[in-house]
């Protein structure tokens, strides 16, 4: 079945009385080239596939094509018909209906995946739920070598931007702890039915063995990546102050044992200088 193709796409969901739902976010591919590039970078070093939002199915018949097995999520229970259909040729597929934001990952490879399987998680993202969902993958340490996303540009730009860089977010710096990210190619606007307002771009974040730094609390290194960047206009000794709440002059002590200026920003740090000044805040007891 040609799944980017409009005219089929429009009688499949029309014969199972399916309407595009706006609060859902759901946008579905027309172009023929995007997802069997995405598959293809999904697959390379592993030879499963975790998808979260297969919608009707087109990126889930190219991970069927070169995986073992594909498990797929899906949030919209009024796509059961639709996706029965247009992955009926495939045996290798399975899919579950529930909210992968609130789904036990974890316990689901476990349930659907061999022990020993290289899962790479692949999906084209809401723009509304893309940061979220994927720091709870990452969080989650699922036992997976990926995520092929495609996301909105403008926030796989920030996620790839590299740290240090005057793009760089708090998003930023969390994803590069878990995962190394690359930016992979573009995907126009019209490229989807029904066309979103923005263009899109797949990334790469490939799983570390190990994170770049070694911090004392996790916990409290994301706190502070999240007070640093919260008021980008700020420097970092106003802005880690007001969001930790944290009086000025320990604060400024800890910026100073780590050899940074008062007026350093949080987008010039490195990953190593936020995890220094993490680590320094909890030695000090500040």
């Amino acid at each position: 079945m040609e799944l980017t193709n409009l005219k089929v796409i429009n009688e499949v969901l029309s014969k199972n009385g399916f309407s595009f739902k706006k609060s859902l976010g759901q946008n579905f591919l027309i172009n023929p080239s995007v997802c069997p590039k995405m598959a293809e970078n999904a697959l390379g070093d592993a030879d499963y596939a975790l998808e979260i939002g297969p919608g009707i199915g087109v990126l889930t018949a190219e991970l069927a094509k070169r995986s073992k097995k594909t498990l797929a999520i899906e949030l919209d229970e009024r796509l059961k018909p639709v996706l029965s259909e247009t992955l009926a040729e495939y045996e290798n597929v399975e899919v579950i209906f529930g909210d992968a934001m609130e789904l036990d990952l974890n316990k689901i490879i476990s349930e659907h995946f061999p022990e020993d399987a290289k899962i790479a998680v692949c999906a084209n993202l809401p723009y509304y739920i893309t940061s979220p969902l994927i720091m709870r993958i990452l969080e989650s340490r699922l036992p997976i070598t990926s995520l092929t996303v495609m996301v909105q540009k403008e926030v796989a730009q920030r996620m790839c931007a590299g740290v240090g860089n005057r793009q760089a977010g708090a998003v930023t710096v969390s994803v590069n702890y878990y995962c190394e990210p690359k930016y992979l190619f573009s995907v126009s606007k019209g490229s989807f039915t029904p066309a979103p307002n923005v263009d899109s771009a797949v990334m790469s974040l490939k799983i570390r063995k190990e994170p770049p730094v070694k911090v004392l609390d996790e916990k409290f290194f994301f706190k502070l990546i999240k007070a640093a960047f919260a008021q980008r206009r700020k420097t970092l000794l106003n802005s880690v102050s007001s969001g930790l709440s944290i009086p000025k002059e320990r604060i400024k002590e800890a910026i100073s044992a780590c050899g940074l200026k008062d007026d350093t920003r949080a987008e010039m740090l490195s990953i190593e200088q936020v995890a220094e000044l993490a680590n320094c805040l909890l030695e000090h007891n500040i």
